[in-house]
């Protein structure tokens, strides 16, 4: 698909099976989505109906999995539950620095697992009893297993997560990730790898000219799922940014299928 082909314009209304939810959409940015109408796909669960988001090499699918009480429910029994990482599992390297992570992080899943990002490796905690009826969910509803899940907790909106790619040699290359949403709604923004400062300045040089496709922001509300397919992550680099009008706690897991063979013992970097 060229840049042309590709045109800004709104998603439409996501119908949830079981509840009144409806899914809002960020009015202040364009979805930058497919030149054709945007198609509707339902669950194999039957419980939400997909939203597909189709660009260059952006493949997305976004649906309400839980109504606002379930959520609410969910969200309740997380924070009476889940013990977040300290000490160097919370901090990060960034230009050979370790800083802390601006949020709260934790990982579970299968034994021996672990996921090396940003100069750390997390290990993972054994999955929880709510954890696992979390992950099955996820797992019935996308029609993919998981055997991780990152969770990041976000105390408000002074919290967030930078521009980066999950491509890490830890997963296992082509299977999507799952995104939930408890909480705070929040704005997720993906920009193309060919439209960011250093390799838009490589392009410019090389040929004479720069790409600029446009950012697609989804706003991801209170029990929704997004799935972030192949090749995505290959190409779109994705953030939560800090939004300090944002005073609600949120949390997202994003449920992974890491591959075991290249996952390094805790305590190394990259």
């Amino acid at each position: 698909m060229t840049d042309t082909a590709l045109v800004a314009c709104k998603i439409e209304k996501i119908t949830d099976c079981s509840t009144k939810n409806k899914e809002h959409i960020d009015k202040g940015t364009s979805e930058l989505i497919s030149a054709r109408k945007p198609e509707t796909a339902v669950c194999p669960s039957n419980i939400c109906k997909w939203r597909i988001i189709n660009g260059e090499n952006l493949v997305l699918r976004y649906g309400l999995l839980y109504s606002r009480l379930e959520a609410s429910n969910l969200l309740h029994r997380c924070e009476k539950e889940l013990v977040y990482n300290t000490g160097i599992l919370a901090k990060v390297k960034m230009f050979g620095k370790l800083i802390d992570i601006p949020r709260k992080q934790v990982a579970h899943g299968d034994a021996s697992l672990s996921y090396t990002f940003s100069g750390n490796t997390v290990p993972a905690m054994p999955w929880t009893p709510l954890l696992t009826e979390i992950r099955d969910q996820v797992s019935k509803t996308s029609g993919y297993d998981f055997n991780f899940v990152l969770i990041n907790r976000y105390k408000d909106g002074h919290d967030y997560m930078g521009e980066h790619k999950d491509d890490e040699k830890d997963l296992c290359q082509g299977h999507p990730i799952a995104s939930l949403s408890l909480g705070q709604h929040r704005d997720f923004v993906f920009k193309h790898q060919d439209s960011r400062g250093g390799h838009k300045r490589r392009l410019d040089e090389k040929q004479g000219r720069g790409r600029n496709l446009e950012p697609v922001s989804i706003l991801l509300e209170h029990g929704s799922l997004l799935l972030m397919e192949h090749p995505t992550n290959s190409f779109w680099y994705h953030s939560l940014p800090r939004r300090t009008r944002a005073l609600g706690v949120r949390l997202n897991m994003t449920f992974r299928k890491m591959n075991p063979a290249n996952c390094k013992p805790v305590g190394t970097s990259k």
